[in-house]
Formats: structure tokens, C-alpha cells, sequence
């Protein structure tokens, strides 16, 4: 029987109400990763004024901010088994309850002047952080493969948009006068909205492992093959030394300004600013520059924008030139993280095993990475201890061949094209 040559009204129907509950979902991801950015950047322009209320030094800070660190890995190495097994919209809202509480006991802390809540404040904020991330970018590289677009840039410029806003609202606060806890009680009201208003639109059971159980000797098989995978492994080093780029700036950027060239603390949530506003710019301009030139050369030029902009950095005494070359370092650190979660995923079979391990690599240098360069600055300074960062940035760009995959949205194109 030859095909007919309508498909039938049904289809066309169904084919629109996708694509809508597909950008439903885009939309609402947008909102997810803006309210982490939001969230994270509070903390960070805050982060002076916390370390003189808990009145610390820098490498008593360092410890504290182990807490984060401590708890993103703990939750980021189960957030991968958790998606396995209740599918990504869970897992998106226990973490992002769990982050948001973590900010309100940061909030308490700060106002009782207590180093152990606020420790364990970031614990749990980091905790949701780790937990609820990897669930988004599996879901966004589900939405990317779905939708047959890039998306993931776009989704990581959302994060990096919010932490603009948050800084923006740290700086007023800061100029203000105005107490932590109250600046951090009002990104836990405005927190607790988006959540509420952003899940409703994503679906259940993505992620999830299929019910059988297999053989133990399936598992055995499989599990090896992605750790043993080089070029996976290539591509978590690509994301390790990119994420540090951007954790560095993230936990250390305000302070490198304020004791390490001499700013005052509102200038140095104003040159964060500007370092987030530059990855904004950097992830919403990448799939534009991405379509043209494709992941080697784009991964390649962010590794050397950034290289040049850390440089500078380090070894100038011009406060007004080491502030302009930050946004050099913001370019140059804004699409290794996503290109690299989108090369993971499209590396080969098991999409939410491979993001999950390169998530885990990148966390691994986006937050055990920066107390570690608080060990080291409290002896040689902050200066000195970024050249570590600038090192590793500059073996990601002759790594950067690892993220050109063969993605599932280009198998798309051309079995439609055939």
C-alpha cells in the first residue's frame, strides 16, 4: 500500500502542541539557571562583607568556603545515580529546595556572626547546586536533542545573565549599606517563586533508567567504557580547566580586586559585574559564532581570550587595566562549560552517564579548585596563585580538538535532508 501523501490532521496537531511544551520547557530551564546564577552571585559580591563580619583572613575564608565545595561534590556524585533513577524533574526540585535553604542559613548565619552556620549554610548550598545542575543540563541536552537546536550556550547565558542581575543588586546593596542577611533574605523569597513558577513546565521520567534491572555482567561491561572513553576524558579536561577559570572568578574575583589591586569593596562587585555580564555576552553570542566556525576553533579562541585576560591580571599594577582585562578572562571562560556538557552528550550511548561524569570532573575544578587557590594565596597572595589558572587554561586550547562530536541534532539534519 503506498503512502499517502498528507500526513494525517492529528499529526499536525501533535507536531505543534511538541514544539510548544518544547519551549515550555526551554523557557522554564531558562529560569532555572537564572535563579542559580542569581543565587551565586549574591553570595559572591557579598563575600567581603561576610569575611569582615565573621572577621576571618584569607585563608581562614578559604576554609569556609570549603563547605561549598564539600557540599557540590557530595551532591553532584549522587546527582547523576538520583536522575538514573527518578528522572530529572525531582532531582531539579530537591536540589533547588536544598540551595535555597542553604541561602536562607547562610542568611542566619551572617546575622548571628557564626563561622559554623555559615559553613554549613554554604554545605548545603552547594549540595543543592551539585545535585540540582547536573539534572538541568541532562534535561537541557534533552531539550537540545529534542528540539534539534542548540541550547545549552543559551542556558548557561541564562546562569550567567543571573549572576549579572545578582551582582548588580549585590553592588547596590553593598554601596547601600544595606546588611547581608537582609540582601540574602530577599534572593531567598525571589528564589523560591521562580522554582515554583519553572516546574510546573518540566516533564517527568527524563534521565530515567529503564526498569529492567540488567546483568551484572552488563553493568560490568558497560560501567568501564565510559570512564575508559580518551575522548570523554579529553573533554573533562577541557571542562576542568574552563570551570576553574570561572570558579576562581566566582569565589575570588571581588577580593583579588580589593587585596590584590587595591579597590575598594563596591569596585570589586563592580568588576565582577563586568566579568559576568562578559560571559553573558560570551554564551548568548556562541551558537552564532559556534554555526559558523564549530567547536574547535570557538573552544580554542575562549581558551586564549581567556589565557590573555587572566595574564594581564597577574602582572599588572594598573587597577583600571587589570579590571578592563577581566572581561577578557569572562569571554575566554564563558562557553567551555557548555560546549563541553553538549560534547558529553553527544560522545556516545548513556547521555546522562557521560554529562554526569564531565559535570563531576568540572566541579571538581569549579569548586575544590578555588579553597585550594585560598590555601595558596594566603602564602604567596591571589596573584600569584591565578597563575595555576592561567595554566590550566592554556592546555584547554591544544585539547580543544575532544569537543567535535558528531551531535544527534546534525543526524537530524541530514537523514531530513536525504
Amino acid at each position: 500500500m503506498s503512502r499517502p501523501d498528507r500526513e494525517p490532521p492529528h499529526f499536525g496537531r501533535r507536531s505543534v502542541l511538541m514544539d510548544q511544551a518544547v519551549r515550555r520547557r526551554r523557557h522554564a530551564l531558562f529560569l532555572l539557571f537564572l535563579l542559580a546564577g542569581i543565587a551565586m552571585s549574591s553570595w559572591v559580591t557579598r563575600t567581603p562583607a561576610i569575611r569582615d563580619r565573621l572577621e576571618l583572613s584569607t585563608a581562614h575564608m578559604g576554609l569556609v568556603l570549603f563547605g561549598l565545595s564539600l557540599g557540590s561534590m557530595t551532591g553532584i556524585s549522587c546527582s547523576g545515580r538520583l536522575v538514573s533513577r527518578f528522572g530529572t524533574r525531582p532531582v531539579i526540585v530537591w536540589g533547588t529546595w536544598l540551595l535555597i535553604a542553604g541561602m536562607a542559613t547562610i542568611c542566619w548565619g551572617s546575622a548571628l556572626a557564626s563561622v559554623p552556620t555559615v559553613t554549613a549554610g554554604l554545605c548545603a548550598f552547594g549540595a543543592g547546586l551539585g545535585v540540582g545542575d547536573v539534572a538541568v543540563n541532562v534535561d537541557g541536552t534533552d531539550t537540545e536533542r529534542i528540539g534539534g537546536k542548540t541550547t545549552l550556550p543559551a542556558l548557561h547565558g541564562c546562569f550567567s545573565m543571573g549572576t549579572v542581575l545578582g551582582a548588580g543588586a549585590g553592588m547596590a546593596a553593598t554601596a547601600a549599606g544595606i546588611p547581608v542577611y537582609w540582601h540574602l533574605a530577599a534572593v531567598v523569597l525571589l528564589a523560591a517563586g521562580l522554582l515554583l513558577h519553572a516546574v510546573r513546565a518540566i516533564p517527568e521520567g527524563t534521565g530515567r533508567a529503564a526498569p529492567e534491572v540488567p546483568h551484572e555482567s552488563d553493568v560490568d561491561k558497560h560501567r568501564p567504557a565510559v570512564w575508559k572513553d580518551g575522548r570523554l576524558l579529553l573533554i573533562g579536561a577541557i571542562v576542568m580547566a574552563m570551570a576553574l577559570a570561572e570558579g576562581s572568578a566566582n569565589d575570588w574575583l571581588p577580593l583579588l580586586m580589593v587585596d590584590g589591586h587595591g579597590m575598594d569593596a563596591t569596585a570589586g562587585s563592580l568588576v565582577y559585574a563586568g566579568f559576568a555580564a562578559a560571559m553573558t555576552l560570551g554564551r548568548f553570542a556562541g551558537t552564532f559564532f559556534l554555526d559558523r566556525f564549530g567547536r574547535t576553533l570557538v573552544v580554542r579562541a575562549s581558551a586564549l581570550f581567556g589565557a590573555l585576560g587572566l595574564l594581564i591580571v597577574i602582572v599588572s599594577d594598573n587597577a583600571v587595566l587589570a579590571g578592563a582585562a577581566v572581561l577578557l578572562w569572562g569571554l575566554g571562560a564563558s562557553l567551555g562549560f557548555p560546549l563541553a556538557l553538549s560534547a558529553a552528550g553527544e560522545s556516545g550511548p548513556d547521555q546522562t552517564a557521560r554529562v554526569s561524569l564531565v559535570a563531576v570532573i568540572g566541579y571538581l575544578a569549579f569548586l575544590v579548585g578555588p579553597p585550594g587557590l585560598g590555601y595558596l594565596g594566603g602564602h604567596v597572595g591571589l596573584r600569584p596563585a591565578m597563575v595555576v589558572v592561567l595554566a590550566c587554561v592554556v592546555c584547554a586550547a591544544f585539547l580543544a580538538p575532544a569537543v567535535e562530536t558528531r551531535g544527534p541534532h546534525r543526524a537530524v539534519d541530514d537523514a531530513g535532508s536525504a
